[in-house]
């Protein structure tokens, strides 16, 4: 019991994020306003909503009728009136409150069937804007995803109606790797930083579109520390953590995708190589993680990793055995140990992608591909759905 208190004391110390305090929506800042012309029919809509600082969230349209569900994570509504909102009479209603576990909800009906065009948590200075673009579509193209119908559980609604049973959330954190002045790999005029993130954003519409809950380490061309990579999604209670890479090592030393997890003590020459490139972006900005690992915490995080990671060995096998059968083209060692910074969590299942490499004239063309992206994206989406079956299985067992 000792052991495990001092895990947990390790963990929230790791998460000063954890006890930040609620974040909060500046109604004054936030609207929801036409962005462009109804030539017939229901107009285009974007809402903003700032909020103290960025959080997770999930976005839903639903049917009968028409509503836009907007979920936040660690966002207090109480005070601010849903009717102060800026653009609020455009809309038939809009109505929030509390939803469970440190979730907030906002239920916006909508005057006719529409889609979410584009969503995104956009970041700069103390604040953070949740920026979503709705575009109306013809009765007949009006298609709410299939899982959207859970979103309709516990509705922050004025009547008194007892509350449906609840799934438990699934949260992936994606992390596009390199970004801002750190650019990764370059070969041919291309850059990692932008192939991996134009990647990311095409795989987290299909996660959502699946009904996963999905953010971001970036979703801009910025620069993120390893070390709030990992916080952010520690703090957002992420199940699983998939970091997206496309690198280069010298002309046939690889090629083919390759799944890394962590391993500290992994001697395989490409990968020191890998390692040192990764983590030494992150010693530009002043930033070695390398000396936080005293004797005891280093114990406790491995002893905490004997849950995590079999579950992080479990996904690679998931992944690379889906890329195999849908022909996506592996190293001759798809899966492989290495100390990236951003595979060191102890409690969340980490792995890396290589998507491929840069540096091989066949990689960067798939990269390019939008087809091949796309069987890529579905090959992970498949793997990530397979492995929270096995993962709610594993639950169920240990609970008994």
């Amino acid at each position: 019991m000792r052991c495990l208190a001092l895990i947990f004391a390790l963990l929230m110390s790791l998460s000063p994020a954890m006890a930040q305090e609620p974040a909060r929506l500046d109604l004054g800042a936030s609207s929801l306003v036409q962005s462009g012309r109804a030539w017939w029919g229901d107009p285009p809509l974007d809402l903003r909503l700032t909020l103290s600082r960025a959080v997770p969230f999930r976005t839903y349209i639903v049917g009968d009728p028409v509503r836009l569900i907007v979920d936040l994570q660690g966002v207090d509504l109480r005070g601010e009136k849903p009717g102060d909102l800026f653009g609020a009479d455009r809309v038939p209603d809009i109505r929030w409150g509390s939803q469970r576990r440190g979730w907030s909800r906002i239920v916006i009906e909508l005057p006719g069937p529409y889609r979410i065009d584009s969503s995104a948590m956009k970041t700069g200075g103390p604040r953070a804007e949740l920026q979503l673009a709705l575009k109306p579509v013809g009765q007949k193209d009006f298609a709410p995803p299939p899982s959207a119908t859970a979103a309709l559980r516990n509705l922050p609604d004025p009547a008194q109606v007892d509350a449906a049973p609840v799934d438990e959330e699934f949260f992936i954190m994606l992390d596009p790797g390199h970004g801002g002045f750190d650019p990764g790999a370059q070969a041919q005029d291309q850059t990692e930083a932008n192939l991996v993130l134009t990647f990311a954003m095409e795989l987290r519409k299909a996660l959502q579109d699946r009904g996963v809950t999905v953010m971001m380490t970036r979703d801009d061309d910025s620069f993120v520390q390893l070390e709030q990579r990992m916080t952010a999604a520690r703090a957002a209670g992420a199940d699983l953590f998939i970091s997206l890479h496309a690198d280069a090592l010298p002309q046939g030393q690889a090629a083919g995708a390759t799944v890394y997890i962590w391993n500290p003590k992994a001697d395989g020459r490409a990968a020191q190589q890998l390692v040192a490139r990764h983590d030494a972006d992150d010693l530009i900005s002043g930033l070695d993680l390398g000396g936080y690992d005293d004797a005891l915490s280093a114990t406790l995080m491995d002893f905490a990793r004997t849950d995590t990671q079999p579950r992080s060995e479990n996904f690679a096998k998931w992944l690379t055995s889906r890329m195999a059968l849908m022909g996506i083209g592996l190293h001759n060692r798809p899966v492989q140990g290495a100390a990236f910074s951003v595979l060191k969590s102890p409690d969340i299942p980490s792995v890396l992608l290589e998507l491929g490499f840069i540096s091989d004239d066949n990689d960067r063309a798939n990269l390019l591909n939008p087809l091949w992206r796309q069987r890529m994206v579905n090959v992970i989406c498949e793997a990530i759905m397979g492995w929270k079956q096995d993962e709610t299985a594993r639950r169920a067992v240990l609970r008994r």
